[in-house]
């Protein structure tokens, strides 16, 4: 079934070019489905590029997906255009009294600004506290996954000394978990990021459960245990060139960045990468949106809120 966006969004023509079934609101408009309400919060400089990374991974799910995009109301980014956020954004203050049955918290590229000097952190954390009333399930993604587990558990950060940066095989640790259905013994995923936490740290909660972990990435998905926070490190959503972009990027700043890890056959940055994780990417989404949204929110949406 498709994703509900927008009309004109940009997203919109990339994704049907790839053949993935998109509908406009005025399509939606006369089906009489009640479509999952999917909120993303997306703190990305390049919107454009997330958004589309983000709903072709929802694009394959059980139902019908009605999706908005959420911005800080406190903070502007300068990377994107003013009418892009006018035309398809919305705050805080316009949905805090409406109900959602899944939402994303995307990363940022903060990991050497402290939280508490984030530019939005003050209004980030109200958003995270709404989500407890207003959300089902809360998918937490890179940075924002690093956010959440600071706010929600006092969970801090460590820094690599250099850039973790590739694609790392990681190891199933709940194999029966709902999360992981159909996926392989090993699944491989991207890592763009300087920080990391630790593997006792998330243990010692009682409320959080380890799901998946790399030797090379470490911690790498963690939920909590009523299953309505889950906390992605990985990025499974990248495209082929997403790593490549970030590396050149780097190298034409003077930046001397080390060449992404099992990502250029060879090490070899002239060669194009082949991507192995693009079915593990669609099954994560999917999995999310079909056993932790779908299947466990309220047919009624005005009480989610109300699990406890």
């Amino acid at each position: 079934m498709p994703i509900k966006i927008m009309d004109s969004l940009p997203a919109q023509a990339i994704l049907e070019n790839e053949n993935i079934f998109v509908m406009t609101e005025f399509r939606a408009m006369h089906q009489d489905i009640r479509p999952l309400k999917v909120l993303i919060l997306n703190l990305m400089p390049n919107k454009e590029v997330t958004e589309t990374q983000l709903l072709r991974k929802l694009s394959n799910s059980p139902l019908q997906v009605d999706v908005e995009l959420l911005q800080t109301a406190s903070y502007t980014p300068t990377h994107v255009d003013t009418n892009h956020l006018d035309s398809f954004y919305t705050t805080l203050d316009q949905i805090k009294n409406k109900k959602y049955d899944g939402m994303i918290i995307t990363g940022a590229p903060l990991a050497y600004v402290k939280y508490e000097e984030v530019a939005y952190w003050k209004e980030l954390c109200e958003i995270m506290d709404w989500a407890e009333k207003h959300v089902h399930c809360t998918y937490y993604l890179c940075w924002g996954a690093f956010a959440g587990l600071h706010y929600h558990y006092g969970i801090n950060h460590e820094y690599y000394e250099d850039k973790l940066s590739g694609v790392y095989p990681h190891r199933l640790l709940r194999r029966t978990s709902p999360l992981f259905r159909g996926f392989d013994d090993v699944f491989y995923a991207p890592h763009s990021r300087e920080i990391y936490v630790k593997r006792e740290d998330i243990e010692a909660i009682d409320d959080l459960e380890l799901m998946a972990y790399s030797d090379e990435a470490g911690v790498t998905i963690v939920k909590s245990r009523d299953s309505r926070k889950v906390f992605v490190l990985c990025h499974a959503e990248y495209d082929a060139n997403t790593l490549s972009d970030e590396y050149f990027r780097d190298l034409n700043k003077g930046l001397n960045p080390k060449i992404p890890e099992n990502y250029f056959p060879d090490d070899d940055p002239t060669k194009a990468p082949i991507v192995n994780w693009r079915s593990t990417g669609q099954l994560l989404y999917t999995n999310w949106l079909n056993y932790y949204v779908y299947q466990t929110t309220f047919y009624d949406i005005d009480k989610i809120g109300s699990e406890e």
